[in-house]
C-alpha cells in the first residue's frame, strides 16, 4: 500500500454497515457491479470482469439503456480477496499502454471492518498533480461519491 500524496491523489472513505464480504461481492459480481458502478439514472453494462492480478476491468455505461459508450478499460494490478483491490485504466484489458479520458488513473480500494460495518476507503492516484487537478474539477468527489452512495444502498439492504 503507498502512501498518500495529496498532490497527486484523491481519496473518499465511507462507512458502510454491511459486511466487507457483502461490498467484496458488490464489486466482484458482475451483476451487482452494474448495479452501482456509474451515477444514476445512467446504467452500467459490464463486459469483462476477471478478478486477479492482470485481469480485464471492462464496463460501458448507457444514458438510454440501449446504446452503450466505453466506460472502463482496464486491469486489476493487486486483488486481496475481501481486503483491497488495486486497478488501472493506464493499460487496457488488452494490456497495452492507454491514454483513457478523461485522465489515467490507479485505484486502490480497501475494505476494513469496524465496529459499524466496514470502513470503505477509496484513493484514486494520478501521474502528475494536473492530472489530479482535472479529475477534481471533473466532479471526481460527486461522482465517486455517488456511486459509493449508490454501493453503500445495495450493500446495506442486503443485510
Amino acid at each position: 500500500m503507498s502512501t498518500f500524496d495529496p498532490a497527486l491523489d484523491l481519496s473518499l472513505e465511507r462507512t458502510i454497515r454491511a459486511r466487507r464480504e457483502t461490498i467484496w461481492n458488490a464489486w466482484t459480481d458482475p451483476s451487482q457491479l452494474a448495479k452501482w458502478w456509474v451515477p444514476a439514472p445512467t446504467l452500467a453494462r459490464v463486459e469483462r470482469l476477471d478478478v486477479r492480478p492482470g485481469g480485464a476491468f471492462v464496463t460501458s455505461m448507457s444514458d438510454d439503456g440501449a446504446a452503450f459508450v466505453p466506460h472502463t478499460d482496464g486491469i486489476f494490478l493487486v486483488v486481496e480477496p475481501g481486503e483491497r483491490l488495486v486497478f488501472t485504466n493506464a493499460i487496457d484489458s488488452a494490456w497495452r499502454p492507454a491514454t483513457p479520458q478523461p485522465v489515467a488513473m490507479t485505484a486502490e480500494i480497501t475494505l476494513t471492518p469496524d465496529a459499524a460495518g466496514t470502513t470503505y476507503r477509496v484513493v484514486v492516484r494520478h501521474g502528475d498533480p494536473s492530472a489530479r487537478d482535472r479529475h477534481e474539477q471533473l466532479g471526481f468527489h460527486d461522482g465517486w461519491g455517488s456511486v459509493t452512495d449508490s454501493l453503500a444502498a445495495l450493500a446495506e439492504a442486503s443485510v
